[in-house]
C-alpha cells in the first residue's frame, strides 16, 4: 500500500529567484538508485528546499555545489534522514526513494537505512578508541563478535580507505593520534566497514591540507567502483576532478543538473556559469 501523501506548506514569503532548472533525468538505460522527487524541506517555519527533483545514478559520484546556505548539505542529510535528529526539521512535500522505496514510509527502519547510506562529515570525528575499535564499533553494535571475521573486515576496510599500509602496525593505538587526513580516511573506513551501498560526504576535505585532500580525492575515485557517492563541496576544482555529475543549487532550489563536464564547460543556465566561473558565491 502506498504511504499517505506528505502535507504541503505555504509558499515562502521571500520572492523566489528566477531560475529554471534543467531536466534532472539522466540518459535512458542508466540505473537510478536515488530518486528525489519534488522535495520541500523546512526547519521550523523556514523553508530551506523548494521542489527539488533529481535522480542519482548507481556507482557514480554526484557533487552538490552552490553558495553557503543554498540547501545542499540539508538535501545530503535528507538522504539518510540525519535531519530527523533536529527538532522541527522535516520534509513537508515530495518523496525521496532509494531502489523505489520512499525512505519516509512509516515502516522504514531508520537504523537499517543509515547502515545502507553511510556518512562522512566535514570534520573528521574518530571515536576516542583505537583504530581497530573505530572500525569494528558499528559491527559490534550489530552483534558481530567473531574476531577472525572482525580482523578481516578491519583490514579490508582500511585497505579500501587506502590507510592499511600506514596503520597496520599500530591498529591498537588511538585513532586520535592520526593526522587530519588519516583521521578522515579512518572515518571513511569506518563507514565502509558496515558495507553500505551509498556514501554521503559533507565537505570531507574542507579542513585538510592539499596533500591529504589529494589522497581523499584519489580514494573517492577508487570507491566509485563499489559505492554510489554523493559529495557536498565548495571547491569547484574538487567537484570537477571527483564527480561524474554535478548539481548546482541556489536559494534552496536546483538550478542545473548535468554531467560535470557540461556544468563546468558549457552550462545551460547563466547563473550556473556565473557561479562556476567565480563571479559570485
Amino acid at each position: 500500500m502506498s504511504p499517505p501523501p506528505l502535507p504541503k506548506v505555504s509558499a515562502p514569503t521571500a520572492p523566489a529567484p528566477e531560475v529554471a532548472a534543467t531536466s534532472a533525468v539522466p540518459g535512458a538505460g542508466r540505473e537510478i538508485l536515488i530518486d528525489i522527487d519534488r522535495v520541500d524541506f523546512c526547519y521550523g517555519t523556514n523553508q530551506t528546499l523548494h521542489g527539488v527533483s533529481l535522480q542519482l545514478e548507481a556507482n557514480k559520484v554526484t557533487a552538490f555545489i552552490g553558495p553557503s546556505g543554498c540547501g545542499k548539505s540539508t538535501l545530503l542529510r535528507c538522504l539518510n534522514r540525519m535531519n530527523d535528529l533536529i527538532d522541527g526539521a522535516r520534509v513537508t512535500a515530495g518523496a525521496i526513494r532509494i531502489h523505489g522505496v520512499d525512505i519516509h514510509r512509516p515502516d522504514v527502519d531508520v537504523i537499517e537505512l543509515r547502515k545502507r547510506v553511510g556518512m562522512v562529515f566535514q570534520k573528521s570525528n574518530p571515536f576516542p578508541k583505537s583504530i581497530y575499535e573505530n572500525i569494528t564499533y558499528g559491527l559490534r553494535l550489530q552483534g558481530k563478535q567473531d574476531k577472525t571475521r572482525l580482523d578481516e573486515i578491519v583490514e579490508r576496510s582500511l585497505r579500501g580507505a587506502a590507510l592499511w599500509d600506514e596503520v597496520k602496525d599500530r591498529l591498537h593505538a588511538s585513532g586520535l593520534g592520526l593526522s587530519g587526513g588519516q583521521q578522515q580516511r579512518l572515518c571513511i573506513a569506518r563507514a565502509i566497514a558496515v558495507e553500505p551501498e551509498i556514501i554521503l560526504m559533507d565537505e570531507p576535505c574542507s579542513a585538510l591540507d592539499p596533500i591529504a585532500t589529494t589522497k581523499v580525492e584519489e580514494l573517492i575515485h577508487e570507491l566509485r567502483t563499489k559505492y554510489t557517492i554523493v559529495i557536498v563541496t565548495h571547491n569547484m576544482q574538487q567537484a570537477a576532478r571527483c564527480s561524474d555529475r554535478t548539481a548546482f543549487f541556489y536559494l534552496g532550489r536546483l538550478v542545473e543538473y548535468a554531467d560535470t563536464r557540461t556544468i563546468f564547460m558549457n552550462p545551460a543556465n547563466p547563473q550556473t556559469e556565473a557561479y562556476v566561473s567565480g563571479r559570485f558565491g
